[in-house]
């Protein structure tokens, strides 16, 4: 039985603590991984991809799969429709996490959750960053007004629709000011393409 020990204690409390537990957060324990099968076949924990567990039933919300995806890829921003759901701007509802990468990083091996990643570099992909908390786990997220210039920098791969639907919900809630628009249309070069919508819009 892995049950009522001070070991399977210890990993029960770090899932409480981790939300996503990983079996290299063990490691850094001397934590033997048996334990975590163990757990799983008495239903203490629940595995939901590999190498990721987390308490059945748990009280998490409703972006837990981003929680679960920056654990697997830690070096990535949540971007695009993923980012847009975050932010509760516009009416996409995305199956996949969408994370940006580094242009030259290896593509992750993902099997859960489902993701799809597009490829950044230079200020296209440090900018516009924000640090969140949910689930207790600090998740990457680009914030709105770079989630809006990189809609229209990836257009041809969501549809412009998304992307004049992201900028006219920005603009009204303002949750983007017209400078932070231009700002990051210009790191993502995609000012010409903007610039005849948002001035029809302002």
């Amino acid at each position: 039985m892995a049950s009522k020990t001070p070991t399977t204690e210890k990993i029960l409390r770090l899932a409480r603590q981790k939300v996503i537990l990983r079996v290299r957060d063990l490691a850094e324990h001397g934590i033997h991984p048996e334990y975590l099968r163990r757990l799983c076949a008495e239903g203490k924990l629940e595995r939901t991809g590999r190498g990721l567990y987390r308490l059945p039933g748990g009280d998490y919300s409703a972006n837990v799969t981003l929680v679960e995806a920056a654990r697997r890829v830690p070096h990535g921003v949540v971007c695009l429709l993923s980012a847009l759901r975050f932010h509760e701007i516009g009416t996409q509802l995305p199956h996949e996490v969408w994370m940006m990468i580094e242009r030259r990083a290896a593509l992750p091996r993902i099997d859960y959750p489902r993701m799809r990643f597009f490829r950044a570099s230079g200020e296209a992909f440090t900018a516009g960053v924000e640090h969140r908390r949910i689930d207790r786990t600090e998740v990457a997220i680009y914030g709105v007004a770079k989630t809006v210039a990189d809609c229209f920098k990836y257009r041809n791969k969501i549809g412009l629709d998304v992307a004049l639907e992201a900028l006219r919900e920005s603009l009204r809630s303002k949750r983007a000011t017209v400078d932070e628009l231009w700002k990051y249309a210009r790191i993502c070069r995609v000012e010409r393409v903007m610039r005849p919508y948002l001035e029809a819009m302002v």
